[in-house]
């Protein structure tokens, strides 16, 4: 079911459009509400642009349950191009927000065009996406892996580093960390995990993994649980929650002297992409599958290569040692 805010407040046709998410494309609750938020604020803009509300309406007061098709027809490439400048100078969105937003405007035109007919003619077709920064992830280093795993310690460190072993060797995002179940960790030294859009994929677990995984089993609560399925157990007998496990990971990042640098659990997933590419020589392709990736583009972020690797290859081209006959003279 949507949440009770997407009843509210979407008018027919956009809410059609987030339950075709839901029940068709398989897409996540937080996915369907980043795609909701996003429409709403295009359609409330677009109220304010067209002068339907006073420009001194509060921007979050501005309803969009009446946004119909007569509305929806009159909408062109310009006003699509004028939100992202709206985007851009009065929100101040990154070109990672301005393109997931992009990506809402284009599916919900797309779909009431393409799938639906309500629509002759598609305008956002030819939007562009925002283009974006390319920024190498950072990660740490194997040696600083190993510190933070040597840094675990407390009433829960069987726990504590059963979490940020999986992170390292296996690169899971914090949702789907969280979302382990025991029955998930399977007999086989197979894992099955839920990624995004609620994908399932199953991951091999190594030695460290199991090893780690057992040790934590075996102090792991079993009385008075709330949630007996859930891996990972918090004081409260409930399942582990995102934010606790981000508090537990920057807790040993900071014991490590690296808590005021950026990283994070999505960090340690980086970390555990970067140290198979560059350490464990894993195929790309392999690596997509790993991570769970839908396509290859996101996964060759993975490809940098750090000075010494470069300097290594110069060193081993062939011609690295050919001098000028000049030289000799």
């Amino acid at each position: 079911m949507l949440a009770k805010n997407f009843k509210d407040e979407a008018s027919p046709v956009i809410r059609e459009y987030l339950v075709y998410l839901q029940t068709i494309k398989g897409k996540s609750p937080k996915t369907i509400e980043e795609y909701f938020l996003d429409l709403r604020t295009f359609f409330r803009f677009l109220k304010i642009h067209r002068g339907i509300v006073s420009a001194d309406t509060p921007f979050d007061e501005i309803s969009i349950s009446d946004i119909d098709l007569e509305l929806i027809r009159t909408v062109t490439l310009a006003d699509a191009y004028e939100f992202m400048g709206y985007l851009i100078d009065d929100r101040q969105n990154n070109s990672s927000t301005r393109l997931r937003k992009t990506s809402a405007l284009r599916g919900f035109f797309n779909y009431i065009c393409v799938k639906k007919h309500y629509i002759d003619e598609d305008p956002l077709k030819e939007l562009e996406t925002p283009k974006q920064k390319k920024s190498l992830p950072k990660y740490l280093t194997l040696e600083q892996s190993i510190q933070l795993l040597e840094a675990v310690d407390g009433p829960h460190k069987e726990r504590d580093y059963c979490i940020i072993t999986l992170f390292l060797n296996c690169g899971l995002r914090l949702s789907e960390l969280v979302g382990l179940n025991v029955s998930d960790i399977r007999s086989d030294r197979t894992a099955r995990v839920v990624g995004k859009g609620n994908k399932e994929r199953i991951i091999y677990l190594n030695d460290a993994c199991i090893n780690a995984i057992e040790a934590y089993l075996k102090v792991r609560p079993a009385d008075g649980l709330k949630d007996r399925n859930a891996l990972f157990i918090s004081n409260q007998k409930k399942r582990l929650s995102s934010v606790s496990v981000q508090k537990l990971v920057y807790k040993y990042l900071e014991k490590i002297g690296l808590d005021s640098q950026g990283y994070s659990c999505h960090k340690l997933r980086h970390t555990a992409a970067t140290l198979m590419y560059q350490h464990g020589n894993v195929d790309i392709r392999v690596l997509k599958e790993i991570l769970g990736h839908e396509n290859l583009g996101t996964t060759e972020i993975y490809t940098h290569l750090n000075s010494e690797q470069m300097e290594d290859a110069a060193k081993s081209n062939p011609l690295a040692k050919i001098k000028n006959n000049s030289d000799n003279e």
